[in-house]
């Protein structure tokens, strides 16, 4: 994997603020994007700005070709079995929802998730528990924040309907067990969905091989334009649910007292879809195959690796001591600092951008009585002197605050 010429694919990295190059280590939020995606999207915008699947004329069966063509991708890059089973949704976020309105959970039906999940895997369920009397369990992690089998398997019983958990966890990029809680879950007849915003950019996804039901994801964690996600479900599944927002595009006909729902995967791909961001969704995807995903994956490990060997006696590292298990999050705190000013210090002294705070999971930082983290996320443009340069700077700003 040749970094030098990667990062001339982004335009960004040659920037300068005040004379000095941009550190960028926010990629857990948003990654930055390929000119061949920023590429693909202005294609669609100055050559067939048309609509899919609804026009007869040459603009509307290009992009109706070119955003089949993505689904066709995100189908073998996440390891489906076919396109009806890719629904195209706004985000990781909107995925999740999709579920946990369409499944049709009703009164004392169990859902479990872990204690480190996004809001967007905890809200949906806070929600239908509220509105719905749904019963939602929460699982402890360790000590380290890795997960106890034992204790998922302890309470799992034939009423749990749903187990829906962050594959790879934003705090500190551990990864759950998932084909183990899958097995296990399906013992007991429940289904499995996987929060798999943070998952998908950085390791190998076979959702066949894995057996899971669901499992959703974001394009721009993954070098893709933003508005754009994917819900994948099996597609006896997806046949059986409901579409809980419909409209244009979700119906073959109507009356004014029926209708005819589209088939998959139109039924839950209700009005107009962001065509240039799906379709920059297909380019960010074969960009991503081009490196290799393993060669992403062992990359941020080994810069983890870095962080870690110059850090860890100095800041409080949140997740596994080993670094590996963490991949390319580096999240941590300094005890009488707050995280915001160590952010703030690293921007302004060195233009080194990190995330600061509870990073969407108020509930963990909660429970712990931890007032937030500075998190660096690693991404395969990212060096080695960047890394070394962060960790210095980090000392510095502890030095300053001592």
């Amino acid at each position: 994997m040749n970094i030098n010429q990667i990062r001339k694919d982004f335009p960004v990295l040659e920037r300068k603020i005040n004379n000095k190059p941009i550190v960028y280590l926010d990629n857990a939020c948003m990654t930055l994007k390929p000119k061949q995606v920023i590429d693909a999207m202005n294609q669609y915008y100055n050559e067939y700005p048309a609509c899919s699947g609804r026009s007869t004329h040459k603009f509307a069966r290009i992009v109706t070709e070119q955003v089949d063509s993505a689904r066709d991708k995100t189908k073998t890059f996440l390891g489906a079995k076919n396109n009806s089973e890719i629904i195209f949704t706004k985000n990781t976020t909107e995925s999740i929802n999709l579920v946990a309105n369409s499944l049709g959970l009703k009164r004392n039906d169990i859902v479990i998730t872990t204690d480190k999940e996004h809001n967007s895997n905890l809200m949906p369920w806070l929600k239908l528990k509220e509105n719905a009397n749904i019963n939602y369990k929460i699982i402890e992690s360790n000590k380290d924040n890795t997960f106890n089998l034992s204790t998922f398997e302890s309470i799992m019983s034939k009423e749990v309907k749903l187990v829906s958990m962050v594959h790879t966890s934003n705090i500190d990029g551990y990864t759950i067990p998932a084909k183990e809680i899958i097995k296990i879950a399906h013992d007991y007849g429940a289904l499995v969905m996987l929060d798999g915003a943070q998952s998908t950019p950085h390791q190998r996804i076979d959702v066949t091989k894995l057996n899971v039901d669901f499992f959703a994801m974001s394009s721009h964690k993954m070098s893709g334009p933003n508005g754009v996600g994917v819900l994948y479900g099996k597609q006896e599944l997806l046949e059986k649910m409901d579409p809980f927002i419909v409209g244009g595009d979700t119906v073959i006909d109507t009356t004014y007292d029926s209708y005819k729902l589209s088939p998959l995967p139109e039924k839950f791909e209700a009005g107009l879809q962001n065509y240039p961001g799906i379709i920059g969704l297909g380019a960010a995807i074969d960009y991503l195959t081009k490196i290799g995903i393993e060669n992403i994956q062992n990359h941020e490990i080994m810069l983890n690796n870095i962080a870690t060997r110059l850090l860890r006696d100095k800041v409080n590292i949140i997740g596994p001591s080993d670094s590996t298990q963490r991949g390319g999050i580096f999240s941590f705190y300094v005890e009488g600092i707050s995280p915001h000013d160590i952010a703030m210090i690293l921007d302004e002294s060195a233009n080194i951008m990190i995330r600061s705070g509870a990073h969407c999971v108020h509930s963990w930082f909660n429970k712990n009585k931890i007032a937030g983290s500075a998190r660096a996320s690693a991404y395969y443009y990212n060096t080695k002197n960047e890394i070394t340069l962060f960790a210095e700077k980090v000392l510095e700003a502890i030095e300053f605050f001592k």
